[in-house]
């Protein structure tokens, strides 16, 4: 187990390196400036303003830099966020975002078992139709058009729901159905799959001969292996959350790191771009990570191959 974790964590830090470097090359290659948009601004201001943050420097030295900060935990200041550090920036902005990522996965998991648990049950009845027709839409309608129906009539029209900010739970319905609808789709689909194919299973077959009551035999003995692809796609499930909030918080005018990210590409904020990304790809990489032990977890006949194996 301590050797595989060793791999493991070998395997992350070369990922995050090659990760790093490519953020790094895809800024320096960008044209233009950060200053850009500053016309009033003198030559010498402008020089100044490059030499304070280290851009008329050779590029393996602002590498060098890079990776220090990066090693140092310490992102450097926001070039247009004044008198901020991108550390200020993420340690205000993540928790939101963190927020709403969480809140939505535990949406998407619980809507999406359940919805695809009751289609196998009625398997080719018409809870099992009415079920994937959601879960097909759910899967063809992008999150931000989703996000703009539901603030249309939801918020709008109908005057249900409050349509932007976070700052009551009422403003986390919307964009949390937003972001929910594309993954409680996929796992519902995963599970009714899954979850017809374990219930022909012989064990299944022997817990009903033995007369256990049927609600048994689905939570203790067939949903637990018809959970294990839901485990295995949660990694990417998770990924496509966080990274997919940034729009919503956007569309949302939530105050997350959705809303600083997408300002600091238009403003050309290399430091928050490069920051951000790292910061990210840092957390998406140790999560992925956290569900193959999961799954490890889950199925003991992967620890037994293994020592088999060994």
């Amino acid at each position: 187990m301590l050797r595989y974790i060793g791999k493991r964590l070998l395997i992350m830090i070369v990922t995050l390196w090659i990760i790093i470097t490519l953020t790094f090359i895809l800024m320096v290659t960008l044209p233009g400036s950060p200053f850009n948009d500053e016309r009033n601004t003198s030559e010498a201001v402008l020089h100044n303003l490059n030499e304070h943050y280290k851009l008329n420097e050779p590029y393996h030295i602002q590498y060098v830099h890079y990776l220090k900060s990066i090693v140092t935990l310490d992102l450097g200041p926001s070039i247009k966020h004044r008198n901020q550090t991108v550390n200020d920036l993420l340690s205000r902005g993540f928790p939101i975002s963190f927020e709403l990522g969480m809140i939505t996965i535990i949406v998407a998991l619980l809507s999406g078992i359940t919805l695809g648990t009751l289609a196998a049950l009625k398997h080719n009845g018409i809870v099992d139709y009415m079920a994937m027709t959601f879960a097909v839409l759910g899967i063809s309608i992008p999150n931000f058009v989703l996000a703009t129906l539901l603030i249309q009539k939801l918020a709008v029209d109908w005057n249900l729901l409050p349509p932007a900010t976070w700052s009551s739970p009422l403003h986390m319905v919307l964009p949390v159905l937003a972001l929910a609808t594309g993954p409680m789709a996929i796992i519902a689909r995963l599970t009714r799959s899954t979850m017809i194919e374990v219930l022909t299973q012989d064990y299944i077959q022997m817990a009903r001969a033995k007369g256990l009551l049927p609600w048994r035999i689905v939570l203790q003995h067939a949903l637990r292996n018809a959970l294990m692809p839901v485990v295995t796609i949660l990694g990417t499930l998770l990924a496509g959350i966080l990274t997919g909030t940034f729009v919503i918080e956007k569309i949302f005018a939530i105050p997350g790191m959705g809303r600083y990210f997408v300002e600091s590409i238009n403003q050309r904020d290399y430091p928050v771009i490069m920051g951000t990304t790292v910061f990210y790809s840092a957390f998406l990489i140790f999560s992925l990570f956290l569900v193959d032990l999961a799954y490890g977890l889950l199925d003991p006949r992967i620890k037994i191959h293994k020592q088999r194996g060994e």
